[in-house]
């Protein structure tokens, strides 16, 4: 995942039922806790955590 990439985010993280699309903006290597994943909301809300909280959404044809 690299900044720009189109994620989902989790419901873990946004507290909703479903997961919410976003937009990385910040990938960072966390010595502690591994890679460490920011990401805005379309509503500009910033979501961020571990690597596993997040997946690629896949375009559409």
């Amino acid at each position: 995942m690299k900044v720009g990439d189109k994620v989902l985010i989790s419901p873990d993280l946004t507290l909703q039922k479903e997961w919410l699309p976003g937009i990385i903006i910040q990938v960072e290597n966390n010595p502690f806790v591994g890679i460490v994943i920011s990401a805005e909301t379309e509503d500009h809300n910033v979501f961020f955590g571990r690597e596993d909280l997040f997946k690629l959404a896949k375009e559409e044809v």
